[in-house]
């Protein structure tokens, strides 16, 4: 097995306790796909079954609550002078930190990943395209523009990446790397064009002095961390430019996704000059026995503790703030933001068939199963033979399949856009879109995983 490194040309040969170790971390991200995925699943049904339950007063008295941070006069959870609740809270400034999360992972394959070049990028953007259009014209067949229900077009145009990614997992060592690889530049692309339609059509009564006070923040940040390697800077100035956000009417998570663009990615020293510098600071420590314990006493000196804080110290600077960041932020978002955001919004109200299999459930549900599937299958199949972008190693037209099924589990930004679209001016048609994008993400997830399992069935066990 080879590795080729990034910056080198020539191949690197893994020893045998390599190999074990990149088993060992893929297998660790694998099973937290599929914890993540689970959770959000599980949470997901608590929250419909409340909302269906004789605790339905208590779940949405929750959500209604105020919820306020003032200092003095001053509220930052405020906007026009009115409290949030618990709802806006959650969706408008908890998922702030999601779509931060989302920008950082967007630059970096944009900078190192699988959107670094042309070649890379082509195959997953062609099918992200296809996945984000097919579904908007599948709903505007079935929702014409200016009928009811047509605000929500947007909605089946999503990717859940933790979702459809956790359902790949289950499927072990048999997926090809380059599915794993594609599915993830693809949902990325999604998240993209979410982003883009968040920020163009669900903004409304824009006050451009917000914006022009939040870009002068954003050019401070950019020069300030060519110099400042701290998180705690940007922190703070991403905090600012979400209230000023809120304040101007375009939707407040873009100001995560804006931030992310100005946090550094390049860090402040360099790993060689790093590992040279940790040899030379390491001189002074005992040498081990061949027992495992040091010689004499086992009290570090006071020299020794001083050089373990350059050492610290280095470690910070060979990490860029952008890792640091989204490394920071998988955890909090995972098991707690989008949980906390699934509990908020998939209660749907089964009160009667007519209030939940209305057009909007339909068009959501055929555009996530039917049209994503569609859009990004044929797309990638007109890319790969007019020779536009080559098929993966390890990839085939019945897992292409598989995989563009996948594509269709919209649960997280299909529940935000639902909730943007129809959250003010139509509960009715929210919960049949909330209806839909469940029903919809669990038949394409279902499907995908059939699929990959019957056409994977004869694949052996290997390094994927």
């Amino acid at each position: 097995m080879y590795y080729i490194c990034a910056r080198q040309s020539k191949q690197i040969t893994l020893t045998p306790v390599q190999m074990k170790a990149l088993l060992s971390t893929r297998t660790y991200y694998s099973i937290k796909n599929i914890l993540a995925g689970m959770l959000l699943f599980v949470v997901a049904l608590l929250a419909a079954v409340l909302a269906n339950s004789p605790l339905a007063p208590y779940y949405h008295a929750f959500l209604s609550l105020p919820v306020s941070l003032t200092i003095g006069g001053f509220n930052l959870f405020a906007h026009g002078g009115e409290p949030m609740t618990m709802s806006h809270f959650i969706n408008d400034g908890l998922m702030t930190l999601f779509f931060l999360m989302v920008g950082l992972e967007i630059k970096r394959e944009l900078m190192v990943g699988e959107l670094s070049s042309v070649r890379k990028a082509s195959l997953p953007i062609i099918a992200a395209c296809g996945g984000m259009l097919l579904p908007v014209l599948l709903y505007l067949w079935i929702c014409p523009s200016g009928t009811p229900g047509s605000e929500g077009v947007a909605i089946p145009m999503a990717t859940d990446i933790a979702f459809s990614l956790g359902v790949l997992s289950l499927l072990g060592k048999r997926v090809p790397l380059s599915l794993k690889v594609f599915l993830t530049a693809f949902a990325v692309v999604d998240d993209i064009g979410g982003i883009l339609v968040i920020a163009l059509f669900y903004s409304s009564h824009v006050a451009v002095n917000y914006l022009l006070v939040a870009l002068l923040i954003y050019v401070l940040l950019y020069f300030v961390g060519r110099k400042i390697n701290h998180q705690a800077v940007f922190i703070v100035g991403g905090v600012i430019t979400w209230y000023l956000f809120l304040q101007s009417g375009v939707h407040s998570t873009i100001a995560g996704v804006l931030l992310s663009f100005v946090v550094p990615a390049k860090p402040r020293m360099d790993i060689g000059i790093y590992i040279e510098r940790i040899r030379h600071l390491i001189v002074t420590f005992p040498v081990l026995m061949s027992g495992g314990h040091a010689q004499g006493d086992i009290v570090l000196t006071n020299r020794q503790i001083a050089r373990l804080k350059k050492v610290e110290d280095a470690s910070d600077n060979v990490i860029s703030t952008l890792q640091a960041m989204e490394n920071g932020l998988h955890n909090t978002v995972n098991y707690f933001i989008l949980p906390l955001f699934a509990f908020a919004n998939a209660g749907v109200v089964l009160s009667g068939a007519g209030d939940v299999a209305g057009p909007v459930a339909l068009a959501v549900m055929c555009g996530l199963v039917f049209g994503k599937f569609i859009g990004i299958f044929s797309f990638t199949w007109l890319a790969i033979k007019l020779k536009v972008a080559p098929m993966g190693v390890g990839m085939t037209w019945s897992n292409l399949a598989g995989v563009s099924l996948l594509g269709g589990i919209g649960f997280t930004v299909s529940l935000f856009i639902g909730e943007l679209s129809f959250g003010a001016t139509s509960p009715l048609m929210l919960n049949q879109a909330k209806f839909g994008i469940l029903c919809g993400s669990l038949i394409a997830g279902v499907l995908g995983y059939c699929v990959l399992k019957w056409v994977l069935r004869d694949a052996k066990e290997k390094i994927s």
